[in-house]
Parts: C-alpha cells; structure tokens; sequence
C-alpha cells in the first residue's frame, strides 16, 4: 500500500508502526490473524532493527515513540482512502492542463463582456465542460500534495523517533575520531587544489560524511571521484565546477540531488548510483553534454517528463534495480541512445514513443516480472537492435513486428508463459525466432489479404446480382405496362379492303 513507509527508508518508524495494534490490524485480512498477539511485519520489514538499535524492544523508549507518531497513523488512514499517488508524468499533465484551462477561461470572459448575449448559450457549455477537466486536474495536484506533505511528515516521524532514540541510548559514535581525521585529510587534498590547477580529484572510499562548500571554487577541474563514502548531501557550490566532465558520487547514502546540479553543462558523465535516491531533479534535463548517466540501485518510481527531450546526447542509461512504473513520453526523443539497462523495475510497459530509438543497440527489461506482459506492435522498429533480455517478465506472446529486428543476434525470453513464438523455437536461438516470427507476420498478412479479396468478390457478386435483379424488375414491368394498356393499333391494316 502506497501510504505504508517504505521500511528500508523509515526503518524506525516502519518498526514503530508495526508495534501499534491499529496499525497492524489493517495489514490482517483475516479475523484470525488480527486476534493474534503477535505483531504484523511487513514482508520488507528490516528485522535487523532491534539488533542494531537494541534500546527500540525496551517498553519506555517504545511506548513515548508510539505517542510521538499518532499524527503519521492519521494521515495514514487518510490516504489509503485518497488511493495510491498519481504519477510524475501524469502531474505535470495536469499543471499543463490547468494552466491552459485558466487561459482560455480568463480569455472567454473577456470575450462575453465584449460580445455581450451573443452565443451565450454554447459558451456557457464550454465553461462547464472546462469546468469539469479543471476540477479533475485540481484533484490530482490536491492528491499529489497530500502525498508530498505525507512524505514530508514521515521524513520528520522517522528524523524525531531517531533522536529520540539517540537521547536514550548511550552508546558513543566509535567513528568519530576517524572522521575529523578523513576531514584533515580531505582539507589539505583541497587546499593542495585551490592553490595548484588540477584536472582530477579522487576522494574515494575516505569514510566522508561532508563535502566542503569550497570544492566549488577550484577552476579547471575535470574529473571528480566522491564514490564509496557516507555522503548524506552534495553542496550546491559544486555548480561552480563550470568545466568538470566526470562526476561519480555512486556508493554513498544521498537521498536528493541539489538543484545546481542542471548548471554543470559540460558534465558528460554522471554516476550517482547505489544511493538512496527517490527522485531525480528536473534540472538535470539541462545538461545537455551527458553521454553517460547511471542511477541504477536507487529508489527512484520515475524519471523527469522531459528527459528525453532534452538529454538528446545520452547514449547510455542505466536505471536497474529501482522502482520504475513507466518510462515518459519523451523517451522516444533520445535519438543517441544506444544502451538502455531497465531490468529489476516495476515497469508496466513501454510508452509508444519507445519504438523512435532507432539507434538502440542494447536492451535488458528482465526481472520486471509480474509488471511487464506485453510489448508494443511498434517494437519492430527498432532496427538497430542488436541485444534483447526480457526473461523473468509475464510476456505471453511477441509482437507480430518482432521479424523486423534484422540487427538482432542475441535474445532471452526465458522464464516467460511464452505461447507465441513457441517454446521449441525459442529454443533454437534469435535467427530462428525471428524468422519464425517474420513467416507468421507473412502468413497473416495473406491471410488478411484472402479475407479482403473474399469480402469484395462478396460484395462485387451481390452488386451484379442487385443490378440483374433490378434490370429484370424494371423490364417485366414494362412489359407489364404494354400488354396492359394493349397493343398500339396500326390505322393502314385497320382500312377495309
């Protein structure tokens, strides 16, 4: 349930929660297991919790926590009415749409006080029929507010359950000493930068929890390596690295990406994976210069509408092991892209703009398992394909276009309820797949070329037979006539002899 905390994001609060019998009875679906004494966990829940943070299973901590969190049990309740949050791409839609719907609406105003008591019947229509899109547009900006201000209130839940818990523990932060000597370290290696023009700073796997707002200011710097660290936040003064080409922050504990990061327009590769990343930032649509961006091993549920639109240099993209439900539009629009990694998604299916990736020569939408059941008609276009993995998928039948991928030497369909092709051919490799698939796209179209054929020698057939019929209707009738009215008398046989 959407309005369930992610328990590998709010492992406090999520253990807290599990605690509150009114919590756990909606979880229950049966009589039997909501009389049980015993707690309900999520099937993610961390159970690890209480052997890291030991003091959580003493009653005092645990009962003051329980107090602490009834506003995020309220809300709570509330949203699993409201239903589940209405996607990015669908969001922006809707801003758009309001915005074009208040335009028109401000715009035919103006035109009733000119034109006043003309027509004003059907724009009176109008209005209410704008009227109505509007309110729909409000009500999904209103739902998605509800859920941004939910997850809000469970940052701050899981932020106070935490010092809470710190004020009652007493063990020390055995890391410490370490991390003022990283920090001395890291001083001197920027100090070092600062006075003498470097192209490539490494800083990686130094333990570092903090970045120094100075780093923004050494000029000429190409390269810069933070991964494998405890970096909680980036600084937005990294926007002054005008010139840095390489960034790899991957292997770190980031939840956001400052919004500074969209000036870094010479940036051609980006490397944030392995992070705890819900959302990526719309500004990164605006370095343009990427060639290479990996968020793979994040938390992320969607991508930025206008990615692809504007990321029209990204040739490869690597977005494994998140959450995705769907790709934008846009995706289609990202005419360099060349490697697409999407695998251990939720996808649940592919945009209609997908099959513009002409240039596309690899492709992984494995392990998107129940999600993923079918491929567009389109998927025939993507001429240039030379590498396809759907295994683990609900795929029950390739698209009838599927012959169509002449580049295509390498596939995997495995672990799929695959009926057509069948599982015999499957087996025999991509040639073979392929061809199969390009004999029955050719047998089909035969077979819709014989049904035409018969359709209009039906229809050819009974229009002869409508003017015969007709021809025949009209020459009986006149011969009806004539002998009816009886036959015309010739005056010179009628003179006597």
């Amino acid at each position: 349930m959407a309005a369930d905390p992610n328990p590998n994001k709010f492992p406090v609060l999520s253990y807290v929660l599990s605690r509150l019998p009114s919590f756990t009875a909606t979880k229950s679906s049966s009589p039997s297991s909501s009389s049980s004494s015993a707690p309900a966990f999520d099937v993610e829940q961390p159970i690890e919790i209480v052997t890291q943070m030991p003091h959580l299973a003493h009653p005092s901590v645990l009962a003051s926590m329980t107090k602490a969190i009834s506003d995020v049990a309220q809300t709570r309740s509330i949203l699993r009415t409201l239903g589940p949050r209405p996607d990015h791409e669908s969001v922006d839609k809707a801003r758009a749409k309001l915005s074009e719907i208040e335009g028109i609406l401000s715009e035919s105003l103006n035109d009733i006080a000119i034109n006043e008591g003309k027509d004003e019947d059907e724009d009176e229509k109008k209005r209410e029929e704008m009227g109505k899109d509007k309110t729909v547009c409000e009500s999904i900006l209103k739902l998605d507010e509800v859920h941004d201000s939910y997850e809000k209130l469970l940052k701050e839940a899981e932020e106070r359950l935490v010092r809470m818990y710190e004020s009652a523990a007493v063990a020390a932060d055995e890391e410490g000493v370490a991390a003022v000597e990283v920090n001395e370290e890291v001083v001197g290696i920027l100090q070092q930068a600062l006075d003498n023009r470097v192209e490539r700073v490494d800083l990686s796997g130094r333990k570092l929890r903090l970045l120094p707002e100075a780093f923004g200011r050494i000029q000429g710097l190409l390269v810069l390596d933070l991964s494998n660290n405890q970096l909680q936040a980036i600084p937005d003064s990294i926007a002054g690295l005008h010139d840095l080409v390489e960034l790899n922050v991957s292997g770190n504990i980031l939840e956001t990406l400052p919004d500074s990061i969209g000036l870094l327009s010479k940036l051609k590769i980006l490397n944030v994976s392995t992070n705890k990343l819900t959302v990526l930032p719309d500004s990164i649509c605006r370095c343009g210069s990427l060639v290479i961006l990996d968020v793979s091993f994040n938390r992320l549920t969607y991508l930025p509408t206008n990615i692809g639109s504007e990321l029209v240099n990204l040739e490869k993209l690597m977005i494994q092991y998140n959450k995705i439900r769907s790709f934008p539009s846009s995706i289609g629009e990202m005419i360099s892209l060349t490697y697409l990694d999407a695998h251990f998604n939720e996808l649940q299916g592919l945009p209609d703009s997908f099959c513009l990736l002409a240039n596309l020569e690899y492709l992984n939408l494995s392990s998107n398992f129940s999600d993923l059941i079918e491929l567009p008609i389109s998927f025939g276009d993507l001429i240039n394909l030379q590498e396809l993995d759907l295994s683990n998928n609900q795929i029950h039948a390739l698209p009838d276009t599927f012959g169509s991928l002449e580049s295509l030497t390498k596939l995997n369909v495995s672990q799929n309820p695959l009926v057509v092709p069948p599982e015999e051919v499957v087996k025999e490799g991509a040639e073979v797949v392929k061809m199969y698939m390009g004999k029955r796209r050719i047998s089909m179209f035969e077979e819709e070329e014989k049904r035409k054929m018969e359709e209009e020698m039906e229809q050819a057939n009974a229009g002869w037979l409508t003017r015969t019929t007709s021809k025949l209707k009209t020459y009986v009738t006149d011969v009806s006539e004539y002998l009816g009215s009886g036959s015309p008398r010739d005056s010179y046989l009628e003179q006597k002899l």
